[in-house]
This record gives C-alpha cells, sequence and structure tokens, in this order.
C-alpha cells in the first residue's frame, strides 16, 4: 500500500513563513509506526486550533499533519493486537504534534497509542468524544476515587459549554449528580439545560476577591479554565472536597493560597490525558460508553468536512465552538 495517495492538512514552515494546506500524500511519507489506519474522523479541538494557525507553540516539527485524535480502520498491521478491519480510536501520545496526527485519510502509529472502539459506539459518536470527551471522563473518574458521590451536593463544571465541560455536564448528569454549569456564553443554557445540568450560572460566582476563603458550597468540581477561575473554585469548596483541573483557557496563573488546603482539606486533582496508561484508557472509554447518553452526545457534536477546519481553527480560538466538532476528513 505503500503507493496508495491520500489527502492530508500538512503544515509547513520555511524559516519564517508557515502554510497549512491539503496536499497529496502517499503511504510512504507517512512517519513510522506498526499500525496503519484508514482515517475516518478526527476532532477539532482548541490545541488543533493553535497548531492550525500557528498561534501556539503546540508543533514540535515541520512537516507537521495535526489533529490529536482520529478514529478509523485498522488497514495494515505487524502488531498482534491489531488486524486489518479492526476500529480503533486515538487520543494523545503526542499525536499531531511530535507525529502525523488526524487531520489526514491515512495514519500510520504504534499499536500501544490505540484502544479498540468501545462497543455501543460508532467511528463518528467516538470523535464527537475525542480527547475532550476523554478528558471529562478521567475527572470524572478521578473525583470518583477520592470519595465524590451524588449526596455530595452541588458539582461545579466551569467552562460547561466548551468539549470537555459538555461532556462532563452529561456524564455527572446521568449518574445523578446535581450538576451547576458555568458559562459565559448566554446562548448556550438551553443546550446545557438539556445535556442535564440542574442550574446553569454565570462567571459571577467565580469573579476575583481578597477571601483566602468563601462560603463552602461547591462537593466536588471539574474546572476546564484555570486561572482566577479555579482559584474561586478552591475557595467555595465543602470540606474535604476535590476539584478535577484540566484546563488553562483562563490562564496559567493560580493566584490562590494554601488556606483551602490545610484548613478545608481540598483536593486539586491534575488531569493529563496526554500519556494516560492503556488499562486506565479502556476504562475511560468503556464509561465513557456506559455513561455518557449518546442523545446528549449527539446533540453536542456536530460534523464538518476538513476543507473547512482553517476558517474553524479560527472559530474554535475565539471561543465559538459550542459542544464538539467532528471532522470528517473525507469531505
Amino acid at each position: 500500500m505503500s503507493d496508495k495517495t491520500f489527502n492530508a492538512l500538512l503544515l509547513e514552515k520555511d524559516n519564517d513563513e508557515f502554510s497549512a494546506s491539503i496536499k497529496p500524500l502517499t503511504v510512504s511519507d507517512l512517519p513510522e509506526g506498526d499500525v496503519l489506519v484508514e482515517v475516518a474522523y478526527s476532532t477539532l479541538n482548541y490545541k488543533d486550533g493553535l497548531a492550525v494557525t500557528n498561534k501556539g507553540k503546540v508543533v514540535r516539527g515541520f512537516p507537521m499533519v495535526p489533529g490529536i485524535d482520529f478514529a478509523g480502520t485498522v488497514a495494515e498491521s505487524s502488531s498482534p493486537d491489531y488486524k486489518p478491519g479492526d476500529k480503533v480510536v486515538l487520543t494523545g501520545w503526542g499525536v499531531g504534534e511530535t507525529h502525523w496526527g488526524g487531520f489526514s485519510q491515512m495514519a500510520r502509529v504504534k499499536a500501544g497509542w490505540l484502544v479498540p472502539l468501545p462497543a455501543g459506539l460508532t467511528l463518528e459518536q467516538s470523535m464527537g468524544i475525542g480527547t475532550a470527551g476523554f478528558t471529562a471522563m478521567l475527572c470524572v473518574l478521578a473525583l470518583e476515587k477520592l470519595g465524590l458521590t451524588p449526596d455530595a451536593g452541588e458539582v461545579a463544571v466551569t467552562g460547561a459549554s466548551g468539549g470537555v465541560g459538555s461532556v462532563a455536564v452529561a456524564v455527572l448528569a446521568k449518574l445523578g449528580y446535581t450538576v451547576v454549569a458555568s458559562t459565559g456564553r448566554t446562548e448556550s443554557h438551553a443546550y446545557l439545560k438539556e445535556l442535564g445540568a440542574a442550574e446553569i450560572v454565570d462567571r459571577s460566582p467565580f469573579a476575583p476577591s481578597k477571601r483566602p476563603l468563601e462560603s463552602a458550597r461547591w462537593g466536588g468540581a471539574v474546572d476546564t479554565v484555570g486561572g482566577e477561575i479555579l482559584a474561586a473554585l478552591l475557595k467555595a469548596m465543602k470540606p474535604e472536597a476535590s476539584v478535577a483541573a484540566c484546563g488553562n483557557a483562563g490562564g496559567f496563573d493560580l493566584p490562590t493560597t494554601v488556606l483551602p488546603f490545610i484548613l478545608r482539606g481540598v483536593n486539586l486533582l491534575g488531569i493529563n490525558s496526554v500519556m494516560v496508561p492503556y488499562d486506565e484508557r479502556v476504562e475511560a472509554w468503556r464509561r465513557l460508553a456506559q455513561d455518557l447518553p449518546l442523545d446528549a452526545l449527539n446533540k453536542a457534536m456536530e460534523v464538518a468536512p476538513l476543507s473547512n477546519i482553517k476558517s474553524l481553527a479560527e472559530d474554535i480560538l475565539k471561543g465559538q465552538i459550542r459542544g464538539r466538532l467532528v471532522i470528517d476528513v473525507n469531505a
């Protein structure tokens, strides 16, 4: 299959001249790996937006095919773990950053980076979940591990109208939690209610204050924003409650004190979805197939062609993409 031609979005840089264009490639152009996959769908994440627009130091070397997720069908395999015809999903592992990724009709990767498509999900739905939904489930699993149960009270989800937030709201609601969704986008309120949010709040409960602690309100939280919003969350957590933090759209700094930790025993759980061990990946995907309502997933996802990727990348950086955007790499 080394002479098979396919299309991919190729990022190139010659000195300071950057370009992003869909080009024909052959399988022999692909980087090394023991599994060749015919890609059906990818997704557009914030990190992908930075890569495609060259607005962040996401790509570590050129030329590069971006796309940190993909789902497809195995075409060739030298690994005993997969055979032609197997349906597979990939998230993370530096794909789309250091190794050619999913904005392509073909991809070649290491077998250990893949997981089998979970029973009950289509390839399209798996990319409706993608890295964002996978990260959301890792947050839920981390909170459960630290003892979160539905009787803990209100659970906050910040940045709730985004990809991670949308899935977190839907999963937590199905599991019986009282979910309070925070978003700065008033047009998303009805959408978040449909996903299961019990209450929608703007960012005012997370406004900066000089007080080191606030009234204890939250029994748990998934934070996708970081910065001052995460600091405000920590101040208002109930004793022994936990925050799963997985984003930095609100900034890298964390302007807080030690008091939430030493006076209330609050737990701050950092979630890294890139290098997750295989068994944990499989469990997270199993739980997604079990605990993410498919009607909610279908409401949270939209499919767009790879040919529109450059304008869509600009949109996601402006915060104009709601929920999950699936990329059809064959359109």
